[in-house]
């Protein structure tokens, strides 16, 4: 995947452009980028849309900086570059911190938020199952030693500082473990369609999901099952057979 540079509110944001058609944004998760997030869907994508796919501050292509990692920061980059590419309205596809990144553009520029796909996204601090927030507990349901390693190597290849990983991962565990969510009121004025994704055994209670089923306003939840928060993103086939026809 061959992407560009554009100064944004501070940073140089990488992105890639392919296809044509209705935007649709792709926004990875965390300590991820675009490339091991969506890469092996993008060609399918493409083929009805044009597709952005970016690297958030401090992921994949895009160098960190001094400024905070907060949603407000992140969602007011994508906003920047959706100008600097001269679209004004984008359907969303994010995983992970990628979904909370996307319901904070839908919250806070709703008019530029087209539909919604949320994978693996949560809306209040309580919607992860209470052992991923406790450093202290080991749980099945915990990314892999050969998970993070995976993200590492990611990392390490793309990275403009590739020794950064550890340092970058710590700097950013306040973006959800200080995570509080959004009103009744926030979310029930998202206007779009939106398709809400989880595994059965995803970092998200099930619970949860259903009260994000009842919360948004035009809401579809699918769950994919045997599958956990990382495997989410990997079931390629299976996420292409229920994003395409939704955002179609």
């Amino acid at each position: 995947m061959n992407g560009t540079l554009a100064s944004i509110n501070g940073i140089d944001l990488y992105h890639e452009v392919h296809g044509t058609g209705r935007p649709l944004v792709v926004v990875h998760g965390g300590v991820m980028n675009a490339e091991t997030c969506f890469g092996a869907m993008i060609p399918r994508l493409a083929e009805a849309h044009q597709v952005i796919a970016v690297d958030l501050q401090g992921h994949g292509h895009t160098a960190d900086t001094d400024r905070p990692p907060t949603l407000a920061a992140f969602a007011a980059d994508l906003v920047g570059l959706l100008d600097h590419l001269g679209i004004d309205r984008a359907d969303l596809f994010g995983f992970s911190l990628g979904s909370l990144v996307s319901i904070e553009m839908a919250v806070t520029h709703p008019a530029r938020v087209g539909r919604l796909v949320l994978a693996s996204g949560h809306i209040r601090a309580d919607g992860y199952h209470p052992e991923i927030q406790d450093p202290a507990q080991t749980s099945p349901l915990l990314p892999t030693a050969s998970d993070f390693e995976a993200m590492r190597v990611a990392y390490e290849a793309v990275a403009p500082d590739p020794e950064h990983f550890f340092s970058f991962l710590e700097k950013l565990q306040p973006v959800v473990s200080a995570f509080e969510g959004w009103s009744d009121d926030e979310i029930g004025r998202i206007s779009g369609p939106t398709l809400l994704i989880v595994g059965d055994r995803d970092f998200v209670r099930l619970e949860h999901a259903a009260l994000m089923l009842e919360r948004f306003p035009r809401a579809q939840l699918a769950v994919l099952p045997d599958t956990t928060h990382v495997q989410v993103i990997r079931r390629t086939d299976a996420l292409l057979g229920l994003v395409e026809p939704f955002l179609d």
